[in-house]
């Protein structure tokens, strides 16, 4: 879902940051999203059908500028990744944009089926997300 809503945000801001999701265990590869997360995106105008399941690789944190992680396992499985300070620096907590220095994890919502609550969470989170690149780029 957070793929889905910053590539939204991004089109609506003719921003054309490149995004990507990646998971940390591999348990899912190639799979399609919960189709309980794919009909909250699509109440929301989102299409994340299309979207697969791949294993986060050692590559992405030389390539992308940015790793967000949504919750304290995931965020310490990719430091695990990590070869160097630079690439450490890029990872960061989502909500920690919502909530700062708090270390929230985003709730999973598949056992309590809270899907649209944690969309609402990542939709806020990722405006601030934004914002702090916007404001980087700028200085």
């Amino acid at each position: 879902m957070a793929e889905a809503i910053l590539e939204q945000k991004l089109k609506k801001k003719r921003l054309s940051w490149l995004v990507d999701s990646a998971g940390t265990s591999g348990w899912h590869d190639g799979e399609t999203p919960d189709a309980r997360a794919i009909s909250t995106c699509a109440k929301k105008g989102l299409n994340i059908s299309n979207q697969r399941s791949r294993k986060i690789k050692s590559q992405d944190l030389d390539y992308f500028d940015l790793i967000l992680a949504m919750d304290s396992y995931n965020y310490q499985d990719i430091l695990k990744l990590c070869q160097n300070d630079m690439q450490r620096s890029k990872v960061k907590l989502i909500l920690n944009y919502k909530y700062p220095n708090r270390n929230m994890a985003v709730p999973d919502p598949y056992y309590d089926d809270k899907f649209d609550e944690v969309y609402d969470l990542l939709d806020e989170a990722i405006d601030n997300v934004i914002s702090d690149l916007m404001e980087s780029l700028q200085t």
